[in-house]
């Protein structure tokens, strides 16, 4: 076994990683923390469940039993392995940050943390990278860069990431702007702040009883955007914080269908 861990969120990120000439073993987290059902326990059977059944049923097929067990659940007992450094390659976005969250809460569970490194990469809006978003749109010389500038994550950061694990997981919207209002230092997760002031914009609901998500949806429609395909790119266009895909959109154009506001 190596003695070097690599998580990548998503599968996007396994192109450009493969050109690296890093070595380590890679783990590809594959859940969608920012959406469905969650509990504070993490390692508990149910809480796993939960995910299975919820992506199962909303995502059509795409996380059928087998498919959820190979993609996702093989992949997490790699952390059940010993390892004396760990690199999370997460991104800015709320998708990401609550996924490292989630990553973060388990190794703080499954882990003696004063045993492995832990090391932060993340890519936001970096100008040598002509700002791009994505790790996936990066190629392997670029990881490299970015790997170099990792950042380890000490007691404080990791004890704070707990913190906002269990407040997001709540889901009280007064007690986790109350946290984020007290917290001025952020350390080596600077990105996790303006991803929970994303998450708390949602939470809200208009005088029409339509989140944030749901009238910038209906908006984008009624200014000529007919198709998915066209929602999606302008959503994108000004919503990236959210770090939502297609699937994810759906999710909230599913709900403005059942409402009776919109017909893609």
């Amino acid at each position: 076994m190596n003695s070097i861990l690599h998580i990548l969120n998503g599968d996007a990120a396994l192109d450009g990683f493969d050109q690296t000439g890093l070595d380590g073993d890679v783990m590809v987290w594959r859940e969608v923390f920012s959406e469905g059902p969650l509990q504070e326990d993490i390692l508990s059977g149910s809480f796993w469940n939960a995910r299975r059944a919820w992506i199962s049923k909303t995502f059509d097929g795409n996380g059928d039993t087998d498919e959820y067990q190979h993609k996702v659940l093989d992949e997490l007992g790699k952390l059940n392995s010993q390892y004396k450094e760990i690199n999370l390659w997460f991104e800015f976005d709320l998708h990401c940050q609550v996924n490292l969250l989630g990553v973060l809460e388990m190794l703080s569970l499954k882990t003696d943390m004063s045993a492995p490194a832990i090391y932060l990469i993340c890519l936001a809006d970096c100008v040598q990278f002509d700002n791009k978003k994505g790790l996936g749109e990066l190629t392997g010389e670029q990881f490299e860069e970015l790997y170099d500038a990792r950042e380890r994550l000490n007691e404080w950061e990791l004890g704070l990431a707990c913190d906002a694990w269990k407040l997001y997981v709540n889901g009280n919207p007064a007690e986790l702007e109350k946290w984020l209002n007290e917290n001025t230092f952020w350390g080596g997760i600077p990105l996790l702040k303006p991803a929970l002031k994303a998450h708390l914009k949602r939470l809200e609901t208009n005088a029409d009883g339509l989140s944030y998500i749901e009238q910038k949806l209906l908006d984008i429609y009624n200014g000529g955007a007919k198709t998915k395909i066209a929602i999606y790119t302008a959503f994108w266009k000004t919503e990236s914080i959210f770090g939502m895909g297609d699937l994810e959109i759906d999710i909230y154009l599913d709900k403005l269908k059942e409402k009776g506001l919109i017909a893609v």
